[in-house]
């Protein structure tokens, strides 16, 4: 028989097979490959600002916003008050007849819409029984030549529309605004700020300070949801220049860059951090013993203004205590450049086994993130300790002050694994909550396992027992608005689960080259621009080499789930050693490739892989295996790296048949 003979065959005993399988199993298989394989998933064409590829288009543009802050610290009444001037840029092709602001601390009071949206039951997001909000005492504009003049303006929750005399030009006109304001300090502001009481003094982790831009986009202009806590941000870029007063004897730290160390340090402190600037291991700047001596402050009574810079910023934040000790070591970039990391904490939470370690922790996550992702784009990188349970801003982060060893480990590398996603790809947090904290999350899998030689390296995954938990019962889907999203599942769809398909695909679809370098060719097209989803989804396929459209669709679109079995086995002329046709099915909505193990009667191992496309045309695969000798069994997913939720049809094993009992 030639072997023309034998593929015509084996194409109709394969044909024989699927049409039996789909026989039995079209009652219970969900899998239909024309919707998973629907060729107009992501099939919107590009435009002169985003490019079909995925890439900022020739004409692209974004806004532009500077700020310049002087603000004073008053502990007695626990308020902040000052004033701001924004520099605005209309850069976009559109006149622009009023403004948008954030006003972010208007959420925390019970008559706010995210008041009116905690549940009675409280929870990490709730700001219940704080009467809190910004107080604005003045709001002026300046447009081209003509002097300031009173704005007309309304609040509306946690917005601030400015209604202009006269339009904001496209294409790069100017406006200034000038604000006053004032607002009381939340004790605990939806784990994004608040105060905590030490032993030495209060802590104070200050952010959403200040009033901000909202974004005018190309995609919907204005962008305007109100801040309800569980969904973050969405800034333009700019240059902030800031000031804080506050009482002698605090140390502030903040985004960006101290520009006025002789005033507020001591000599004996300036050197140290020089000292640090050149220095792998960590440096004392104010150690636990300084931190009750006068003496440590370069004055004794009234106030210290600290004045910083961050250039090329999203936002800034900062921290304020007489309570802080102090710590710093020097951060080496690809480029050759150095940053300063360093660490501020209470006295009782240092010590080896806590933030002892913590600049050690933040040089080595930023260090790992810098040669993996894109160069750390700010000259310090500071962490805090205090209330806030985990929380991320350009150059700085609020940790829980309690973490220890792992779990401080952890949320360092997470909160400035954020310097990334969104700090530097500007992602809209407030409705893609996964493009900051499902990116973050899945490169720390890969800086985890790298720290210190493996001290905290993660278990292997054993995907086919997490996949239950990849589905809570609230049955969201990944690409949903934050705020949508259940409390519970919100963990789940935002951070693990987007993070774990970035994993597969990166391990199991394209493979750790292709994905890194399109992953990398990602953050460098978008580095402090605004990406969409579909400018994510279009860079990894133009870059790939990949149409992924069902990927995208059944794990972020979709909650469509995984299931892969075994379904016969065949010798062919019931001869082991003429080859066995082996037929695997995929019976729910979801597809991935397919890695099957055969082991045979002597223990031999062989792997046979199959792409996702043996899936196009239906849910059942039949192909055959130059065995030599009987199969012991055969396995789908033999390494367990799919979510398959029911692994139990993932493995065939021969019937044994038990010989006859003599009469």
């Amino acid at each position: 028989m030639n072997n023309s003979m034998i593929r015509s065959g084996l194409l109709a005993l394969c044909s024989l097979l699927c049409l039996s399988s789909f026989a039995q199993d079209a009652a219970k298989s969900q899998y239909d490959a024309h919707v998973l394989f629907n060729p107009l998933l992501n099939y919107q064409p590009g435009n002169e600002y985003r490019t079909g590829g995925g890439a900022p288009g020739p004409k692209y543009w974004q806004n532009r916003a500077d700020y310049k802050i002087n603000v004073s610290l008053d502990e007695s009444a626990g308020t902040l008050a000052g004033d701001i001037e924004i520099t605005y840029k209309n850069n976009s092709p559109s006149d622009l007849e009023f403004l948008w602001l954030q006003l972010d601390q208007n959420a925390f009071s019970d008559t706010s819409r995210g008041g009116k949206t905690t549940p009675i039951t409280g929870g990490r997001f709730g700001n219940m029984g704080f009467e809190g909000g910004n107080k604005i005492t003045s709001v002026t504009v300046q447009q081209g030549k003509n002097k300031a003049q009173v704005a007309q303006y309304v609040v509306n929750d946690t917005r601030m529309q400015v209604r202009l005399a006269d339009p904001l030009k496209a294409n790069g006109d100017v406006i200034k605004i000038n604000l006053g304001y004032s607002f009381k300090i939340p004790k605990y502001g939806s784990d994004r700020m608040g105060m905590l009481d030490t032993k030495n003094g209060i802590i104070y982790e200050i952010a959403q300070w200040y009033p901000r831009m909202c974004v005018y986009d190309d995609i919907e202009g204005w962008n305007t949801l109100p801040y309800l806590g569980a969904g973050e941000f969405y800034l333009d870029y700019g240059d902030i220049e800031y000031a804080i007063t506050v009482p002698w004897d605090h140390i502030v730290v903040g985004s960006g860059e101290l520009l006025n160390p002789n005033d507020v340090l001591t000599k004996e402190q300036r050197n140290r951090l020089d000292r640090a600037a050149k220095s792998d291991t960590t440096v004392m700047i104010r150690t636990a013993e300084e931190v009750t001596s006068a003496e440590s402050r370069p004055k004794q009574s009234g106030t210290l203004t600290w004045r910083f810079r961050c250039q090329q910023t999203r936002d800034v934040a900062w921290a304020t205590s007489k309570a802080f000790v102090w710590d710093a070591a020097r951060m080496n970039l690809p480029s050759g450049k150095t940053a300063l990391a360093q660490s501020a904490y209470p006295a009782e939470d240092g010590g080896a086994k806590g933030w002892g370690r913590s600049t050690e922790y933040v040089k080595a996550s930023i260090e790992f993130y810098s040669n993996y992702v894109y160069e750390y784009s700010y000259p310090v990188a500071t962490n805090v300790a205090g209330i806030v349970g985990g929380m991320e801003y350009p150059g700085i982060v609020f940790c829980g002050h309690d973490s220890r060893e792992a779990s401080l480990w952890g949320v360092t590398d997470h909160e400035f694994g954020h310097n990334w996603f969104p700090m530097i790809v500007g992602s809209n947090e407030r409705k893609y909550a996964w493009m900051d904290e499902g990116f973050n999350t899945f490169i720390n899998f890969l800086s985890t396992d790298a720290f210190n030689n493996g001290e905290y390296k993660n278990r292997p995954m054993d995907m086919q027992r997490t996949a239950p938990a990849l589905y809570p019962a609230s049955d969201d889907a990944i690409m949903n608005i934050p705020d949508v999203v259940s409390a519970r599942a919100l963990g789940i769809e935002a951070y693990y689960k987007p993070a774990i398909g970035l994993k597969m695909l990166r391990e199991q679809v394209l493979g750790k080259e292709r994905f890194d370098y399109a992953f990398r060719q990602y953050v460098k097209r978008w580095a402090f621009k605004h990406p969409t989803p579909y400018d994510f989804f279009r860079t990894m396929e133009d870059v790939g080499g990949e149409d992924l459209a069902w990927f995208w669709k059944g794990w972020f679109f979709e909650n469509y789930k995984l299931d892969q079995g075994v379904k016969d086995v065949i010798y062919i002329e019931q001869d082991a050693q003429k080859g066995a046709l082996i037929t695997i099915e995929n019976l729910d909505r979801w597809a991935m490739p397919a890695v099957v193990e055969l082991e045979d009667v002597t223990g031999k191992k062989t792997r046979m892989e199959f792409p996702v496309e043996i899936w196009q045309r239906g849910g059942s695969w039949t192909f055959k295996a130059d065995t030599q000798q009987p199969l012991r069994s055969v396995r789908l997913d033999p390494d367990n790296v799919l979510p398959d939720m029911n692994p139990a049809n993932n493995t065939w094993k021969p019937m044994r048949y038990s010989a006859p009992m003599a009469n």
